[in-house]
């Protein structure tokens, strides 16, 4: 192994050791008030801790130049990686304060934690900064998902992924098993493409490659349109929001999953866009 220093000073390196450092101040300050427990606060401490391991990983590769050994597609890897742990990341730095910071925020404790929310969102933004710098150029598809098409698939799965974790009582409605089908469909394809490019498999797929991706776009934004209308339909239809509607309020998780499922159609929208651009003009 040969020690090359660029992936230090070079500025992804630089925002990668800001990640890093800032990554392992969050769970340290977190880890330090004892208060992480439930789904929320172990999901929060996880996105930091897997964080932290995998650019830590990533940035010891690139020093000692091991990653051409590696059976995958760097670049795609790295690309992807940034862009679910900006997403992780930006995602905990929202969850945690609202579930564990409480007002007035006066003591040790409370402070211990504001500057762990402090740190989480600069994280956030050194993780977006790589996004940033490692994005391909226009005209360069060298790397698929470092171009808009391959961040909006990682986009796409990772919404997809919050979705499913605030599915409640949808098996009552033929309208909504519908929808979570689409979810579930739209998930697996988008993440079997994430894994094929960083796997370089793609190669072996028996038909144009870019007209597929064009018509698998077209196919999942048709299905997006359809939940987009579904899910309220019959989420909402008759049921007004109850007085006594807690933290895991079931009519709260149902409006949660029509924002995200607007998301994700715009997302499928502008991926189509873009590929179609890419291939066409």
């Amino acid at each position: 192994a040969t020690v090359n220093l660029r992936a230090l000073t070079s500025w992804v390196g630089i925002a990668r050791l800001f990640a890093i450092v800032l990554s392992c101040l969050t769970f340290s300050l977190v880890a330090s008030t004892g208060n992480f427990g439930g789904p929320y606060g172990t999901w929060c401490m996880f996105t930091w801790c897997f964080c932290f391991i995998v650019t830590l990983l990533v940035l010891l590769l690139e020093l000692l130049e091991l990653y051409p050994v590696l059976p995958l597609s760097w670049d795609d890897f790295t690309s992807a990686f940034s862009m679910l742990a900006a997403l992780m990341v930006f995602t905990s730095s929202v969850v945690f304060p609202s579930t564990f910071i409480s007002s007035p925020c006066n003591s040790n404790h409370c402070a211990r934690q504001a500057v762990a929310t402090t740190a989480s969102c600069l994280c956030f933004l050194a993780y977006a900064t790589e996004v940033g710098l490692t994005r391909a150029k226009p005209g360069d598809i060298s790397s698929f998902l470092s171009t808009v098409p391959g961040l909006l698939k990682v986009f796409e799965a990772y919404v997809a992924c919050l979705i499913f974790s605030l599915l409640d009582e949808y098996n009552k409605e033929s309208g909504l098993m519908w929808c979570v089908a689409v979810y579930s469909i739209c998930f697996i394809f988008t993440l079997l493409i994430i894994i094929f490019t960083i796997g370089r498999c793609l190669t072996y797929i028996p038909c144009p490659l870019d007209k597929m991706l064009v018509g698998y776009n077209l196919l999942a934004l048709l299905m997006y349109i359809t939940a987009t209308v579904l899910w309220p339909l019959y989420s909402f239809r008759g049921r007004t929001r109850p007085n006594s509607c807690g933290r895991n309020c079931s009519w709260d998780k149902h409006l949660g999953v029509t924002f995200l499922t607007i998301f994700n159609l715009i997302a499928y929208f502008v991926d189509l866009v873009y590929s179609s651009r890419m291939i066409f003009i």
